[in-house]
C-alpha cells in the first residue's frame, strides 16, 4: 500500500510528471498519456489512480509505468508522447480522447494503446482499446438472433458518431430491416419517430376500425369500442426490435419520441448500446424492458468498491478500462518472455480482465460483452 499512498500525495501536490517506481536496467516501461491539466485534469487522475491498482495487482516490480499530460491538445499529446519514447518507451496506454491521436503516426516504433472506442481513421500504430460500437453490435446481434429477431431497425443520430456506427454495422455483420438516420434537432426528432413508426397510418387504422365497428352494430360492439377508443393506435409498427446508437439526453429524446408514438416495448426488444449501468434510466419505467450490452457487472462494481476503499472517491468508468489496459499489457508481454516488439498485439490472444474477455488480433481489440436488462427498478444480467 505504500505506492498508493506516495501517488495521493503526487496527485495532492499536483506534479505532473510521475513515476510509479525507479527505473532498473530490465524494467519493461509503459507509458501513460492522460489529461493531468485543463478541465479534463480528475479524468487523467482517476485513471492514473487505477493504474496503480492494477500495478499493485501485477506486483512485479520490472513494470514501470511513465504518466505524461497530454494537456488535451494534439500538439502537446505529441511531445509528450516522443519523450516517452526518448526513454525506450515501446507501449504508452492513451492518449484518452480521439482528438488527440492525429499527429502520434509521427511516433515510428511506438504502439498506442488509446482509450478511444471509435476504430476507424485511427493512425495506424493506435489500437483503439474503448468500448467500440462493433464490439457492442457483435454482442447485440448474438443476443437478437437467440430471439429469433428478424426484422430490427436501427436508428443513428445525423452526427459525428453516424459514421463509425455505418461501419460497426457492416463488420458485426448484424441483419436489419432499416437503417434510419435521425436529425438530433429536438423539433423535428419526433415527427421522423412518427414517420419511421408509421405513427399516423397506425392512428387512422384506429379511427377507421372504431368507425367501421359503430357502422357494424353499435351496441353491440359498445365494451370493443370502449377499448379501442383507451388506444392511440392499431396496428404493428413493422419492426420486432428496435437499436438505439445514441446515449444520455440523445437516447432519452429518442425513447420520448417512441413513448409518444405508442411503441409498445413489451411487445418488441427496444436495444441500446452501452450505457454504462445509467440508474437515471430506470426511472422510464413506462419503456422498460430496455436491453443494451455492456461490460461486467460485478466486476466493474467490484472495481469501484477496491477504487473507493483506496482512494475515498468514486472512479471515472473510463479508468476502469485502463485498469484491465495495464493487465492486458503485462499479460502480453509476459508471454512474449519479456520481450517488447511491434508484433506484441499481432498474434492472437485471449485475456480476461475486469471488463471481460478481450479478443486481439492484427492489432484489433474485440470485446466480449454482456447483455443486460433494465426492468422493475433494477439492471440484471440476462446474455
Amino acid at each position: 500500500m505504500k505506492k498508493i499512498l506516495i501517488l495521493k500525495i503526487v496527485i495532492l501536490l499536483n506534479i505532473v510528471f510521475l513515476c510509479f517506481k525507479a527505473f532498473s536496467d530490465d524494467a519493461i516501461k509503459i507509458g501513460l498519456l492522460v489529461p493531468l491539466s485543463g478541465k479534463n485534469e480528475a479524468l487523467g487522475k482517476s485513471i492514473i489512480k487505477a493504474s496503480l491498482l492494477a500495478i499493485n495487482k501485477i506486483n512485479d516490480e520490472r513494470i514501470v509505468v511513465i504518466p505524461k499530460d497530454t494537456k488535451n491538445n494534439p500538439y502537446s499529446a505529441l511531445l509528450a508522447a516522443q519523450e516517452l519514447k526518448n526513454k525506450g518507451v515501446k507501449i504508452i496506454i492513451g492518449p484518452v480522447f480521439n482528438e488527440n491521436l492525429k499527429n502520434l503516426h509521427k511516433i515510428e516504433g511506438v504502439t498506442f494503446l488509446s482509450f478511444t472506442n471509435k476504430i476507424i481513421e485511427n493512425p495506424k500504430n493506435v489500437i483503439a482499446g474503448g468500448i467500440n460500437a462493433v464490439s457492442q453490435l457483435q454482442t447485440m446481434n448474438e443476443f437478437l438472433k437467440s430471439k429469433e429477431v428478424e426484422n430490427l431497425l436501427i436508428l443513428v443520430p445525423e452526427s459525428n458518431f453516424k459514421k463509425e456506427i455505418d461501419e460497426a454495422i457492416t463488420k458485426s455483420k448484424i441483419k436489419s430491416k432499416r437503417v434510419y438516420f435521425y436529425n438530433i434537432n429536438p423539433t423535428k426528432l419526433t415527427k421522423q419517430i412518427e414517420e419511421v413508426t408509421k405513427y399516423k397510418e397506425r392512428k387512422r387504422n384506429l379511427e377507421s376500425e372504431i368507425e367501421r365497428l359503430k357502422k357494424e352494430d353499435e351496441e353491440k360492439n359498445s365494451n370493443l369500442i370502449k377499448k379501442l377508443e383507451k388506444r392511440d393506435t392499431l396496428g404493428k409498427i413493422g419492426y420486432d426490435s428496435i437499436l438505439i446508437a445514441d446515449f444520455n439526453e440523445g437516447l432519452k429524446s429518442v425513447l420520448t419520441s417512441l413513448l409518444y408514438t405508442d411503441v409498445n416495448p413489451k411487445k418488441i426488444y427496444l436495444t441500446t448500446l452501452n450505457q454504462w449501468f445509467d440508474k437515471s434510466l430506470i426511472d422510464l419505467s413506462s419503456l422498460h424492458p430496455i436491453y443494451f450490452p455492456s461490460v461486467n457487472k460485478e466486476l466493474f462494481q467490484e472495481f469501484v468498491e477496491e477504487y473507493k476503499k483506496n482512494y475515498f472517491s468514486s472512479p471515472d468508468e473510463i479508468s476502469f478500462i485502463s485498469y484491465d489496459l495495464i493487465g492486458l499489457t503485462y499479460y502480453l508481454i509476459r508471454k512474449n518472455d519479456f520481450i517488447v516488439d511491434e508484433k506484441l498485439f499481432m498474434n492472437k490472444n485471449k485475456f480476461k480482465g475486469k471488463v471481460g474477455e478481450f479478443q486481439i488480433s492484427k492489432n484489433k481489440i474485440r470485446h466480449k460483452l454482456k447483455i443486460y436488462k433494465i426492468e422493475n427498478k433494477s439492471i440484471e444480467e440476462i446474455f
